[in-house]
């Protein structure tokens, strides 16, 4: 486990993973929860890097049902969606907090907005360097090289998101200031 870039803390039945216990992996998402034959089963939390969570139940590593909640709190819903619908293109912050002044429109669902260097793109989950094609995390960190995909000629997408964050397996990059 430990070689894959993997760890465990938690209980053990016969060297399987069993029990309660805490599994990251190296994406640094980490699943806290029961376990059962080296697999999530029973209720967990899988926690991402940017703060979003899946709670669920799992039967033998498979989730069987559960909410995704984004870091801001707001829950994504399956039917009876509201949120960024066309109709209402606020952020979340500002279905919470209220408009900001005329003049002081909010450009992300985070405020103050993240400060994106010079010549890369906000990837939702650090920021994409096109030289390097190497995504950071947002503390400047390696987190994955990416390289465009064959199939999608119009990877960069043109458009700031009108929904704030982003699930963490979106793929559209945004350039800043657009």
């Amino acid at each position: 486990m430990e070689f894959m870039g993997s760890s465990y803390d938690g209980d053990y039945n016969n060297g399987r993973m069993e029990g309660s216990g805490e599994y990251t992996l190296p994406t640094h998402t980490r699943y806290v929860g029961e376990m059962k034959d080296g697999t999530f089963h029973g209720k967990g939390v899988l926690h991402f890097p940017n703060g979003s969570k899946y709670e669920g139940t799992w039967e033998k590593g498979i989730s069987k049902e559960g909410k995704y909640t984004f870091s801001d709190g707001l829950e994504y819903k399956e039917m009876d969606w509201d949120y960024c619908d066309g109709k209402d293109r606020r952020f979340y912050s500002e279905r919470c907090n209220g408009l900001k002044p005329a003049g002081e429109s909010q450009l992300t669902d985070g405020d103050p907005p993240r400060t994106i260097p010079e010549g890369c793109y906000d990837s939702g989950d650090g920021f994409y360097d096109p030289n390097t094609r190497v995504v950071k995390d947002y503390d400047g960190q390696f987190s994955q090289e990416r390289s465009q995909p064959v199939s999608s000629p119009d990877w960069f997408s043109p458009k700031p998101p009108c929904c704030g964050e982003r699930p963490p397996q979106w793929e559209h990059f945004v350039k800043p200031g657009l």
